[in-house]
């Protein structure tokens, strides 16, 4: 997915920052509304995978227990270092409130849950949005100098601004249909991905956190949604992949979702929506292979 990368100062870390502490500080308001980010990487080498939390992960997502690893579990492990990079002083862009909308991510090959990954991450890409900013957060993992996986998170901040013309951005299709499926996602369900994901964001799990942000009631992980649509796919795709994702509308805890997979020549096409299918809450679309 990225392309020949700038030189950049990188921090290595021993091992996953803490989250907690991070959002903490993004609670703090800043100063500023022009967008700036760290032009350096964070880096952990030779992370060992905690197979408990992965079972935990793999369960709560529905994914069969294997071997190999979900593609969306390595985004697990980078999340960290998006946190680490978002909360720092040298960026301006508010870990609170970013929006995430939209996904890419590519398995090179499949990584078995025995392998220690190098872990990888940067920020690039500001640029403008109607509503704001976009920045990318990119992650890589390799194993003994492999590339593995890849992927690119693109968040929008609404708090900060970037100068120039925003661009035109492509959605994957949609067309309304009575959903092959329907989930049921509980009212727990934030907590029960928050203990396997680590991802300590109070929006999906608090009442009073998620109304603070114009939700009633606490929404689902977009990563979960994700997470789910691919473990939906199992055994429809090959070792190596790439997929994107439009998070389009959040899924507020409890609800009934409707689920939507079409084969096409190319890809495997995905719609996750409300109970009746007519509207979409995250459209995904996956291929076999590597770009």
């Amino acid at each position: 997915m990225a392309g020949t990368e700038p030189a950049r100062t990188v921090e290595h870390l021993s091992e996953s920052p803490g989250m907690g502490a991070a959002f903490a500080r993004a609670l703090i308001p800043r100063r500023g509304d022009t967008a700036r980010i760290p032009d350096r990487a964070v880096t952990i080498h030779g992370h060992r995978q905690d197979l408990a939390r992965l079972a935990e992960y793999s369960r709560v997502c529905e994914f069969t227990l294997r071997h190999s690893v979900p593609a969306t579990w390595i985004h697990v492990l980078t999340f960290p270092l998006h946190v680490h990079l978002l909360s720092d002083a040298e960026s301006s862009v508010p870990l609170v409130g970013a929006v995430h909308v939209s996904n890419d991510m590519t398995m090179h090959r499949a990584v078995g849950a025995d392998e220690a990954l190098d872990l990888t991450v940067h920020l690039e890409n500001l640029r403008p949005h109607r509503r704001g900013a976009l920045v990318d957060l990119v992650g890589q993992a390799h194993a003994d100098g492999e590339l593995v996986w890849d992927g690119v998170s693109t968040y929008l901040s609404s708090s900060v601004s970037v100068p120039g013309d925003p661009e035109g951005r492509d959605r994957t299709p949609f067309e309304a249909g009575t959903p092959h499926g329907l989930w049921r996602l509980p009212a727990d369900l934030g907590r029960r991905y928050r203990r396997a994901s680590k991802d300590p964001n109070p929006i999906h799990t608090s009442r009073l956190a998620a109304k603070a942000f114009g939700f009633p009631r606490p929404i689902i992980h977009g990563m979960w949604t994700h997470a789910r649509a691919l473990a939906a796919l199992e055994g429809r795709l090959a070792d190596a992949f790439s997929v994107h994702v439009d998070f389009v509308k959040p899924i507020l805890l409890p609800r009934t979702v409707g689920f939507t997979s079409t084969a096409t020549e190319r890809s495997l096409d995905v719609a996750v929506t409300s109970r009746d299918g007519a509207t979409p809450f995250l459209l995904m679309r996956a291929k076999d292979g590597s770009p």
